[in-house]
């Protein structure tokens, strides 16, 4: 499955990037042809990975002298200018580069590798912890298309996947995918603290606010019926839920406020850029 993308360098192995890395293990992924490279790596994860048959490195020298098919670079946007320059030698012509950091444009990339490197940029969210993530991707010029089907296969193991063309989009699909799981935690925060408030006790509170999103969610992703109409099938005219939503979908409710969310999510993936 993943003979295409093998050996693979993975730079960052932090909670992203470990997250991605787990769950290509567990789907094929031969350790024994993956590479880490990740100074701050804890010990234990460390010795964990070593004993899976992985090779850790912790500076760019140590990872060297192997004839890499793909390069993963999962740092933070404010890592990747040193990283880029530590491990951009350790790419050959035809290795692809994979990056998944947030508002690192595919012109930043080219520049740091030689003319007609194949790169691809991606923004996973962290449900791929549990392999049902969603990735948006969209790759360069030089990208063929087996490479591609390659890069996919990588990234449909972490989940859903969909390929754009217009780079312009990736901010948008930061700040809705890649942000987005965190709303969906608040929302359950602020459920448990309105339960709270309503007079329950709190861990009964809290419980409820988690379980209820965790169900919700699971009911959205099981059922073929779309968000509006889930949301009408507990609605009756008149009664509780219609009370609620009231308030929810006002003017001034949620899709205002989560329009707003997205948009300053998006402003700052540019700023990042």
């Amino acid at each position: 499955m993943f003979a295409g993308v093998q050996p693979l360098l993975l730079v960052g192995a932090g909670k992203m990037g470990g997250a991605m890395l787990e769950q290509w293990l567990r789907r094929g992924l031969r350790a024994a042809e993956t590479v880490i490279l990740d100074p701050l790596l804890d010990e234990a994860r460390r010795t964990g990975l070593s004993k899976a048959g992985a090779i850790v490195a912790g500076k760019a020298a140590e990872a060297g002298g192997r004839a890499y098919k793909c390069l993963v670079l999962a740092v933070k946007p404010q890592s990747m200018d040193k990283a880029l320059a530590e491990v951009a030698p350790l790419a050959g012509p035809q290795t692809a580069i994979l990056s998944i950091a947030a508002g690192v444009r595919l012109a930043t990339l080219e520049a740091a590798f030689p003319p007609r490197q194949p790169i691809v940029r991606a923004m996973p969210n962290t449900p791929a912890q549990i392999g049902r993530g969603v990735t948006v991707a969209i790759a360069n010029a030089h990208v063929a298309e087996s490479k591609r089907v390659e890069i996919d296969a990588l990234l449909a193991a972490i989940g859903k996947t969909a390929w754009i063309e217009d780079e312009g989009l990736i901010d948008a699909v930061t700040a809705v995918s890649g942000s987005g799981p965190a709303y969906v935690f608040l929302l359950a925060e602020c459920l448990g603290e309105a339960a709270r408030r309503a007079g329950l006790p709190a861990e009964l509170a809290a419980l409820l606010g988690r379980e209820t999103v965790a169900g919700a969610g699971a009911l959205l992703a099981a059922s073929p019926l779309a968000p509006d109409v889930l949301r009408q099938n507990v609605t009756s005219p008149g009664g509780t839920t219609a009370a609620a939503l009231s308030v929810l979908m006002a003017e001034d409710g949620l899709q205002t406020l989560m329009a707003r969310a997205v948009e300053a999510a998006k402003r700052r993936s540019a700023e990042l850029g």
